[in-house]
């Protein structure tokens, strides 16, 4: 059990580093009220294929790996209670 238990903390160390480099790199998006009051349209080629750009995956991998991270919290807080 203890082997497992250090192979999900250094896996999730990694995840953790990982998460914070992909925060670090991302670009800031400038949506908000001042695109409302200036009348800016999203109805363009790169709002409808934002997905497939480097931010776009960028942005989806920070999203998946946030949720790898909440779940080995949960495992990682079990199994060290036990």
């Amino acid at each position: 059990m203890e082997i497992a238990k250090t192979i999900l903390t250094v896996i999730y160390f990694i995840i953790a580093i990982a998460i914070i480099i992909l925060a670090l790199i991302q670009t800031k998006e400038d949506t908000g009220l001042s695109s409302t009051i200036t009348g800016s349209s999203t109805n363009n080629f790169y709002e409808k294929n934002k997905g497939r750009t480097k931010e776009g995956k960028q942005k989806r991998w920070t999203v998946i790996l946030a949720i790898i991270f909440a779940i080995l919290t949960i495992v990682l807080g079990i199994l060290y209670m036990v």
